[in-house]
């Protein structure tokens, strides 16, 4: 059976296991396909990829909201009556 493994790089369990940091440097900063039996097993994302991921997510939900709001009306607030 065939596997879509979505990373450049992969690597198996035991190599993960004997060189943890090393097998994520292996990725220059990408996620990288961990492997069990020649198949995807988990990806190992580096911190920096994983925050950008998340704020991309954000972004999206926030983009969803704003464009669900376009239509209703405007209403203007004085700032001291914050």
């Amino acid at each position: 059976m065939a596997n879509l493994i979505l990373a450049e790089t992969s690597a198996s369990v035991s190599e993960l296991k004997k060189n943890p940091m090393g097998t994520v440097a292996a990725g220059d900063g990408f996620p990288v396909a961990i492997l069990n039996r020649n198949a995807p097993a988990f990806y190992c994302v580096p911190a920096k990829a994983y925050e950008a991921l998340i704020d991309r997510l954000e972004d999206l939900e926030l983009n969803a909201i704003a464009d669900a709001r376009a239509g209703q009306p405007v209403i203007k607030v004085k700032l001291d009556a914050l």
